[in-house]
């Protein structure tokens, strides 16, 4: 049964290419309403097995954040073309397909969550019972 973890070329591929969309998105200057003035975190980049598809997660900290998106894929062959030059050694440069990065949100949930009264509560009942036990 195949393994569905990506490969270790996988993560460095996608690390390599995380850092070179850091660096485009940051210094060019993509003339589009949406990006004016927008800061972009790039917080993953997730390679397709035959390294020809790149998902890309973005937080846009700033702005509206499903245009800043719908931005990024317009101009993805604009900022393909700017991220080749550090990605020279791939045989096809990766297709970025970029994605609304929700895992912040999901952690200030999870973190939420575990301060409620309630949690404290059942955790302060667990921490009795090992103390007794």
């Amino acid at each position: 049964m195949p393994s569905s973890a990506p490969s270790q070329r996988q993560l460095r591929v996608g690390e390599q290419a995380r850092h070179a969309l850091s660096d485009v998105l940051q210094r060019e200057d993509m003339r589009d309403p949406a990006l004016e003035g927008a800061v972009i975190s790039v917080s993953e980049v997730r390679m397709s097995p035959d390294l020809k598809i790149a998902t890309v997660f973005v937080s846009p900290l700033s702005g509206d954040k499903e245009a800043i998106i719908a931005a990024l894929n317009r101009h993805a062959r604009y900022i393909r073309g700017r991220v080749s030059p550090a990605l020279r050694q791939m045989k096809y440069m990766p297709e970025f397909r970029f994605h609304l990065d929700t895992s912040y949100e999901n952690f200030e949930k999870i973190d939420r969550i575990l301060r409620s009264p309630e949690v404290a509560r059942d955790l302060g009942d667990a921490d009795d019972e090992d103390d007794n036990g």
